[in-house]
């Protein structure tokens, strides 16, 4: 035998026992784990501290985005959501958001304190909108903030009421209850039906909703993703006329599993045949 297939050899030899070596290490790993971990396909959510006060969030929320950022003294409540790039800044004063209220995608909610001493408050059932700014302000219960709207330094909103898309709400400006504001500087439109009243509420209920699917989709691993994946590829090529995977059979094939089921057990994992086997 040549030098260079000997060498092949003994490359070929190595390269399977640290193989070995290396999953028996992660094998044993695995089982001094005290706390199981799973990695999930979407970083996580930046949580950050400031002058040791962390962000406290319900374990009731409904969703927060892994892109968002919540940092300091920031609270949120039950069925609330925090969306993709939103950026809810405590970090010299205090944020308090309530229940079943969102904050949209890009969505800046901030404080003061070097002109002025404002913290942030947004009640319940609230949705401001993407792009949106609530810089050191009170937003009152069941109010709606349009896409890029501004509320800046000491303002007030007072409950039921609608700030417009790409509405500038003006330091220390007071909006009363149930009232329609739009325009650069916002000036009051007109008081609010109570049709449109309602249709706030029912917008923040929505945006629960559709929260709830998000959270659900952000919290899978990997495996939960291969098999979306694998169902949505039986359910485009399988014959609506064919055996179903809903449909009941203790019939084995080969060890592949009923008929109609290839996708169930694949081809590409022959192991998972020789364990139905086994169980026989």
């Amino acid at each position: 035998m040549s030098q260079a297939g000997l060498a092949s050899k003994v490359v070929k030899a190595a390269s399977n026992g640290m193989r070995q070596l290396g999953a028996a290490l992660d094998k044993m790993g695995a089982s001094m784990e005290v706390a199981k971990f799973t990695e999930k396909l979407v970083p996580s959510t930046r949580f950050v501290a400031v002058n040791g006060v962390e962000p406290t969030v319900s374990k009731f929320a409904t969703f927060v985005a892994p892109s968002a950022s919540l940092v300091g003294d920031v609270s949120i409540g039950p069925n609330s959501s925090i969306w993709y790039g939103a950026t809810v800044r405590g970090d010299v004063n205090k944020i308090t958001i309530g229940e079943n209220s969102s904050i949209g995608d890009r969505a800046v909610i901030h404080v003061a304190k070097i002109q002025g001493d404002f913290n942030t408050s947004i009640g319940n059932d609230v949705t401001v909108g993407p792009g949106a700014m609530v810089h050191a302000a009170v937003v009152g219960d069941s109010c709606l903030v349009g896409p890029s709207a501004q509320i800046l330094d000491g303002s007030v909103v007072g409950a039921n009421s609608i700030v417009a898309a790409g509405a500038v709400v003006t330091p220390g400006t007071k909006i009363g209850e149930g009232q329609l504001w739009a325009g650069s500087p916002a000036k009051m439109v007109r008081k609010l039906t109570d049709e449109e009243i309602a249709s706030i509420a029912d917008t923040a209920k929505d945006t629960n909703v559709l929260a709830m699917e998000h959270a659900m989709e952000c919290n899978k691993d990997y495996e939960q993703y291969v098999a979306d994946i694998q169902n949505w590829e039986d359910m485009e090529e399988r014959d609506p006329d064919y055996f179903q995977p809903s449909d009941e059979s203790d019939t084995d094939v080969l060890g592949q599993g009923a008929p109609g089921r290839i996708f169930d057990s694949t081809l590409s994992e022959p192991e998972e045949g020789i364990k139905a086997k086994k169980s026989l």
